[in-house]
């Protein structure tokens, strides 16, 4: 009897690979065939050429041309940007206003990655996607966060250097990635701090150490995932390329 390899009951029951990249929005279906006969797409770490392949959407990791892109439909990304005086939690015993409150309609189980705290605006991540939400907040993934700070200034010009170089707080010692003063005007100033620092209030307390205390702070940006023209309060999904990217930075 000969020994004969069949792919999983999932895989053989599954969808065609051309049709789950078509309902993902990377191409039309007759283009995602193009795509699978020139090598570009692999299917859980093999490049798959035979345009009869079958997936399960719910547990196949693809990659097209080397990024990740999401087929299961039971994952949720989204972008929230954060008003000033919520509280970063999905619910309040207090009966204060949550992030929670802005998340009551939707569907399953879902938690914010990492927090902003009470009085910090802008970009903050939801989702239900376990996996990816533990590595952004790793430190060992090192993901870059943007902020705009509002200042007392002025801002002397050896102040980036200095914090390149590295400060020491109580906690330990903290260096950012990227500073740059985007605005000044009389005693205040607008500055943008990339970091990849996690820990409680660090731009705050940062700033406040070289002598320059926040007076108002928004994080603009998480890896390549940006704020754009949302309303404090609105949400929205995460396309496909916002995804990816985060998939990417992560290694998954």
């Amino acid at each position: 009897m000969t020994s004969e390899h069949h792919p999983s009951n999932a895989a053989a029951e599954g969808v065609r690979l051309q049709k789950v990249l078509s309902q993902a929005g990377v191409a039309s279906r007759r283009a995602a065939e193009e795509m699978i006969v020139e090598g570009r797409i692999e299917v859980d770490g093999e490049v798959v050429t035979e345009l009869g392949r079958r997936v399960d959407p719910a547990t196949a990791v693809i990659h097209v041309d080397g990024n990740r892109v999401m087929v299961n439909d039971n994952l949720t990304h989204l972008m929230l940007n954060k008003p000033r005086g919520i509280l970063c939690t999905m619910s309040d015993d207090k009966g204060r206003p949550c992030i929670g409150d802005y998340l009551r309609e939707r569907e399953g189980k879902l938690f914010h990655v990492g927090r902003l705290d009470q009085d910090t605006e802008g970009l903050l991540l939801i989702t239900n996607d376990g996996e990816l939400a533990n590595r952004l907040m790793h430190p060992s993934y090192k993901v870059r966060k943007t902020y705009l700070a509002e200042v007392i200034g002025p801002v002397p010009k050896e102040l980036g250097q200095q914090l390149r170089q590295g400060v020491e707080l109580d906690d330990g010692p903290v260096k950012v990635d990227r500073f740059k003063v985007v605005d000044t005007n009389q005693n205040r100033a607008l500055v943008e701090i990339v970091l990849h620092e996690g820990r409680k209030r660090i731009v705050r307390r940062l700033l406040k150490h070289v002598g320059h205390p926040v007076q108002r702070l928004v994080r603009t940006r998480i890896g390549d995932v940006r704020l754009t023209s949302e309303r404090p309060g609105a949400i929205r999904p995460l396309n496909r390329q916002e995804v990816g990217s985060l998939y990417r930075i992560v290694g998954m």
